[in-house]
């Protein structure tokens, strides 16, 4: 049984994810540690996520578990606040930035790394096994809750950065929260830094009515024309868990993700006079091409925070993250982190004395196009193995640590089953523009020749 995906269980509400099904797998969790230190349940805004954060929260309780409950926070404050309240583990309830209808959850380590492999691995055995608790009357745990994780995680990502430098540039932030967890944080702690700060989405809304929870460019449409028409110096955006974030420039120029991984990598490996940075294979060349003249070393991992921020970890890497936004400090946590990567890049422009476009024009330029195409989860294997075959014809080489990686002429394209949803995610990167999008035409067309070739052999 797999339940567990890249980054967590994610499934539709009230179809899997039910309330029977959530309990299974609470029973699993729970039986997986001793009672003894708490068990910390935080959850994001999702019209689900209080009710599937009770029967998670009671479940533990009724298997002998101290747990504490924070509310509605931000994954990363949520994975901040497990070490400081001394946890054994901790549960989020979230789907990230996945549709309305989907909800999930995944478990934070005593650390405050999401839990390895080998963890998920024994929660699905439980619930392959129905595992239930037997604790008596007299050892029931009980459910108490802490209030303090926003103001506490607010002030740890302030002692990171230079607050007085960017609150003399004093500048205008237009923040879209997206109607996510990053309400109750991110408006706070722009204030807290002297911003001068316009919401957008600003409510709590797990319906997400503004728009879809990913910060694509066609959802921050917008974001990116405020930012221009409000005379703000950039545009930020989360997504519903906040644990990435995606910016606007003054122009209402959407970033990719991508130029502010390479932007805030350099920074980090010229700060530290070189070091190790630790990105998936679907990053950016440009991440590579900006570091190793400052000394710096880039090693790729599979795609997904948990092998990122492990991997950080055991290398002792300066910095690392992903290039949809997710971000990750290890001087503050080995978390993908929102908040931190906008106070990160207004601390960055405040040393700098520069506008974000100013800092971006410096970087190695390269296009880099992200698509994805529907495939049913059962058949995922059977199309990876098949585009494997057709990439490797006419490719200089492959790399196969997650998915297929080919490079090819001008350029490389990325095919992967997604972790969390039914399709694959194609990727394409040249420094020509047109280059990378017929790359990205292959990818697709790379795998719906494939599920018509099964289809046809079934």
């Amino acid at each position: 049984m797999r339940l567990f995906g890249t980054n967590g269980i994610r499934e539709v509400v009230g179809e899997t994810l039910t309330a029977p099904f959530l309990t299974r797998v609470a029973s699993a969790v729970a039986a997986m540690i001793e009672p003894g230190d708490p068990v910390v349940v935080g959850w994001d805004g999702r019209t689900s996520s209080p009710a599937f954060a009770r029967i998670a929260s009671s479940t533990l309780a009724l298997a002998g578990h101290r747990v504490v409950e924070l509310g509605v926070l931000p994954t990363p404050a949520i994975q901040f606040m497990v070490p400081r309240l001394h946890a054994q583990l901790g549960v989020v309830i979230t789907a990230s930035h996945n549709p309305p209808e989907f909800n999930g959850l995944k478990c934070i380590g005593a650390d405050g790394l999401e839990v390895a492999r080998a963890f998920e691995e024994g929660i699905e055995s439980g619930v392959e096994r129905n595992v239930t608790s037997r604790t008596p009357y007299s050892r029931i745990g009980e459910v108490m809750t802490d209030a303090s994780g926003a103001h506490q995680y607010v002030s740890a990502i302030i002692s990171h950065v230079d607050a007085n430098a960017i609150a003399a540039r004093k500048p205008t932030v237009v923040l879209d929260c997206g109607n996510g967890a990053s309400v109750v944080t991110s408006p706070t702690l722009l204030r807290r830094l002297g911003c001068r700060v316009i919401t957008l989405n600003g409510q709590l809304d797990g319906t997400f009515p503004g728009h879809l929870s990913e910060p694509t460019q066609a959802n921050l449409a917008d974001l990116a024309r405020a930012v221009p028409a409000l005379g703000a110096d950039l545009g930020i955006a989360h997504d519903g868990d906040a644990d990435r974030a995606v910016f606007v420039d003054a122009t209402g120029r959407y970033v990719p993700g991508e130029q502010i991984l390479t932007l805030l990598a350099r920074d980090a490996v010229e700060r530290n006079h070189g070091g190790l940075v630790v990105t998936p294979v679907s990053a950016s060349q440009s991440v590579e091409d900006a570091v190793r003249p400052l000394g710096g070393e880039v090693i790729y991992t599979r795609i997904g925070s948990p092998t990122v921020t492990h991997e950080m970890l055991e290398r002792r890497a300066v910095f690392g993250g992903e290039e949809n936004g997710g971000v990750v400090f290890p001087k503050h946590q080995l978390a993908r982190d929102g908040a931190m990567t906008a106070a990160a890049v207004l601390d960055l422009l405040a040393r700098r004395r520069a506008t974000l476009a100013e800092v971006l024009a410096e970087l190695p330029r390269y296009t880099l196009v992200k698509e994805k195409v529907g495939c049913p989860v059962e058949l995922r294997e059977k199309v990876l193995a098949h585009v494997a075959v057709a990439l490797a014809k006419d490719s200089d080489r492959v790399v196969t640590i997650d998915g297929v990686k080919a490079y090819r002429e001008g350029g490389w394209v990325l095919l992967r089953p997604s972790g969390t949803e039914p399709l694959f995610r194609v990727f394409a990167e040249s420094k020509d523009p047109m280059r990378a999008r017929a790359l990205a035409d292959s990818g697709l067309a790379s795998v719906r020749q494939a599920l018509r070739d099964l289809d046809a052999k079934s």
